[in-house]
């Protein structure tokens, strides 16, 4: 992964700054699109924005336009990886100009069937490929200082029941299809990973032990977390996994309960600083960390109120 800017000390410096509550607060967003600010470091809001095929920025309002590029699905037929970082860069340059900090893509999902409703944002049925043009378009996103997500990890793959369904799946296919191109993209250095809805083997993935083993700790992802929208339904089962950022706020189970459950000892406070150093060290490689905000430029629109969430 990417080793510039703080030091892990100097993220461990800035944690010790931060009692509990300030912690917590930072692990759920501030609104539909954004994080909350901590002042006391230096650390400003990070802006999210949908993006697979074009950044929408933080609102849906048709005077605000967006460059629209060809589908991934059709990018991926082009088989050409500096096309692929090519239009990467152009999405950052996007995501900049709408004052956005991460861009929730590339999708690494697999076509599993024509009708799927939301494969023109994916780029194939094969994972070679799939992992092979996200690796390439991340390059390209991230080359521009905007953090690329790998999502929806892992098996979020059709359309029926896509938010509760439960993919049951042996090890050898899992590895060889459909974690394939996640692989590939923190290899290529994706600083997030987004959580999908669905269950894998009975346990949602905002609580599933497939964050930890092998995202983390064998392939060595640094990064944050982060929930697809409202994807954290419960408390205790997905604080205590390696989920560390849950999306949308205000609201939500980690906001209202927990610190409590930390103060009680039923999440140890080892994982929760875990969750707050990767988000830390996220904020850093986007320059959120004692660097300037980044805002939209002045000649573009007024943002209108916030969107509905990707899902």
């Amino acid at each position: 992964m990417d080793g510039a800017g703080l030091t892990g000390e100097e993220i461990g410096h800035l944690l010790e700054k931060l009692d509990l509550g300030q912690k917590v607060r930072l692990l759920t967003g501030a609104s539909n699109w954004r994080t909350y600010a901590e002042p006391a470091i230096g650390l400003r809001a990070l802006t999210f924005s949908d993006g697979p095929a074009g950044v929408r920025g933080d609102a849906w309002d048709e005077r605000d336009t967006s460059l629209v590029l060809p589908s991934p699905t059709a990018l991926a037929a082009a088989w050409d990886d500096e096309l692929a970082a090519e239009l990467g860069g152009l999405l950052a340059t996007e995501a900049r100009r709408k004052g956005v900090d991460v861009l929730l893509a590339p999708t690494l999902n697999l076509h599993r069937s024509p009708l799927g409703g939301r494969h023109f944002e994916c780029f194939s049925e094969d994972p070679l490929l799939t992992g092979r043009t996200g690796a390439a378009l991340i390059g390209g996103v991230q080359s521009g200082g905007v953090a690329a997500t790998a999502k929806h990890f892992v098996a979020n793959d059709a359309e029926t029941d896509r938010l509760t369904v439960d993919v049951r799946v042996d090890e050898q296919t899992l590895r060889e299809v459909y974690l394939a191109p996640f692989e590939a993209a923190v290899e290529a250095g994706v600083r997030v990973v987004m959580s999908a809805y669905n269950q894998v083997n009975g346990v949602t993935m905002a609580a599933a032990p497939l964050l930890e083993q092998p995202l983390k700790s064998e392939w060595g992802f640094d990064g944050p977390v982060v929930s697809d929208w409202g994807a954290v339904r419960s408390l205790l089962d997905t604080a205590r996994a390696a989920q560390d950022l849950a999306m949308p706020g205000p609201g939500g189970p980690w906001a209202d309960g927990l610190r409590a459950a930390v103060e009680q000892g039923l999440v140890p406070m080892e994982r929760i600083d875990d969750k707050v150093r990767r988000l830390l060290r996220l904020a850093d490689r986007v320059g959120a960390l004692g660097g300037p905000p980044r805002v939209r430029r002045p000649t573009d629109p007024p943002t209108a109120a916030p969107g509905a969430p990707p899902r």
